[in-house]
């Protein structure tokens, strides 16, 4: 059952991309949608991080000692200021590093 489950996942995710990337198909999208389905990358990506940096052990942790909040903080910082993806990569691990082994 997992073995179908993963195989009709995959299927219906190589569809749906070869639908819009191949550009010798008439499909297109009109404005509207285009417009839509540009907050779908920021949702997916808010979806996947909240968890990982609010949530210990099935309860909300916000606590100052939390690392993974000092190295969002951190990178969301370099990412406004400078706009390179190597020092917001690189100054978020530094911050998260340097903060978990202050705990």
């Amino acid at each position: 059952m997992i073995i179908l489950t993963i195989l009709l996942l995959a299927s219906i995710t190589f569809g749906t991309r070869y639908l819009f990337l191949e550009g010798r198909l008439p499909v297109r999208l009109g404005p509207n949608l285009r417009l839509l389905l540009s907050y779908s990358g920021p949702s997916v990506l808010a979806a996947i991080l909240a968890p990982i940096l609010l949530v210990r052990n099935d309860q909300l942790y916000l606590s100052i000692t939390n690392p993974y909040l000092w190295g969002a903080a951190a990178a969301i910082t370099a990412a406004y200021k400078t706009g390179n993806i190597y020092w917001t990569i690189g100054a978020g691990m530094l911050v998260f590093i340097a903060s978990g082994q202050l705990v």
